[in-house]
């Protein structure tokens, strides 16, 4: 499946009607294509996601809206069943998932905020994947999160077992219907609830019941909701472990270095947001960006030395095609000649609160628009 728009699925037989309503409106396919082939011909490659990102995010969504659309359907027949209207709640609970299909083909699958968080899980998903394993000094020694499960305070070793298990929840092959498994920052899992509900709705709108139906939706999409708890997800155990540690300055270097190293960039991205006082969100955009700029000031804010940022720089170059490793061994000088008061000046936009970044942010795109 690919994420773009897409022709309609007719099903696994097409009648004779059908067929030559296909035909009839193969033009206007015919010229939508052309339409986005031209785009993306045009696209800059600084933009356009590469096949393991596509890929992944294809998975990522089909998971999750499905996950939602199941759960939203189940809870949505039982009511339809407990108040006698057992045809409603099998037209409600039967056939293939649809609410993704309907969902790209409204335009709603664009909405900005949505695929700004689904496109950089996506993104620290592959590039964590990617990055080079470094063997421990010892070759009996445990890995950094396997060591950290059983750290002498409590605290550090219950988190560190929270992100292992929320590594891998998420690693895990979906399950058709498990809806637990949405794993989503609560105000957008919230958006997707109500769109899918509100799909359903349109493939049995022909009911004679529709006002039963709504009811039985929306019921179900609140308790979706309410139920909905997204304090396990890897971003919050991370920093929850991050918190945890809270690692001196002379502590950080060593255990940013070893977290790439153990391809734990979840924990990477969380132990920078905490040094820095940084919502998880907004460090995982500075990590994930190729040109890296934001993350040489960062790091030299914190005081980094030239051996750990080589370390970590070469260890992105390697797990991200978008990066150029010889544009960074030219930059590292430069970086490194960066004063630590100079970069925690330059980064001090960073820690404004965010709302007034984001307008700042909009204000500037309309003037360049």
């Amino acid at each position: 499946m690919s994420i773009s728009d897409r022709d309609p699925n007719t099903g696994g037989h097409l009648t004779a009607p059908a067929l030559l309503a296909c035909a009839a409106a193969a033009d206007v396919r015919a010229d939508r294509r052309l339409g986005i082939a031209i785009e993306d011909f045009f696209l800059g490659d600084d933009g356009r996601l590469d096949d393991r990102v596509r890929a992944g995010l294809t998975r990522t969504l089909e998971s999750l809206v499905g996950a939602i659309e199941a759960a939203v359907r189940a809870h949505a027949a039982r009511l339809l069943i407990e108040r006698a209207l057992p045809e409603l709640a099998l037209a409600i609970s039967s056939g293939a998932p649809t609410a993704l299909d309907r969902l790209i083909a409204a335009g709603l699958m664009r909405d900005a905020e949505v695929m700004h968080d689904l496109i950089g899980r996506v993104r620290q998903s592959v590039i964590a994947d990617a990055l080079p394993i470094e063997t421990p000094d010892r070759a009996d020694q445990p890995s950094l999160l396997a060591r950290l499960s059983r750290h002498a305070d409590p605290l550090v070793a219950s988190a560190a077992v929270a992100l292992l298990a929320a590594e891998g929840r998420r690693k895990a092959p979906g399950v058709a219907g498990a809806g637990s498994r949405v794993d989503l920052p609560a105000a957008i899992q919230q958006r997707l609830v109500w769109w899918v509900a509100a799909a359903l709705r349109e493939g049995v709108a022909a009911s004679d019941d529709i006002a039963s139906l709504d009811r039985a939706l929306a019921e179900a999409a609140q308790r979706s909701i309410f139920a909905y708890d997204d304090s396990n997800r890897v971003e919050a155990a991370a920093s929850r472990l991050a918190a945890a540690l809270d690692p001196q300055s002379d502590e950080l270097t060593a255990l940013l270095v070893e977290t790439l190293g153990d391809q734990r960039l979840s924990l990477f991205i969380a132990l920078l947001g905490h040094a820095l006082g940084l919502d998880y969100g907004d460090v995982r955009d500075l990590v994930l960006d190729p040109g890296a700029e934001r993350l040489w000031v960062v790091l030299r804010a914190l005081e980094l030395d030239r051996a750990a940022i080589a370390r970590i720089g070469l260890a992105l170059c390697e797990a991200d095609p978008r990066r150029d490793i010889e544009h960074f061994a030219d930059t590292l000088e430069a970086i490194i000649a960066i004063d630590p008061a100079q970069a925690r000046a330059a980064i001090a936009p960073l820690l404004l609160p965010r709302d007034y970044r984001a307008a700042m942010l909009a204000l500037a795109r309309g003037v360049q628009a």
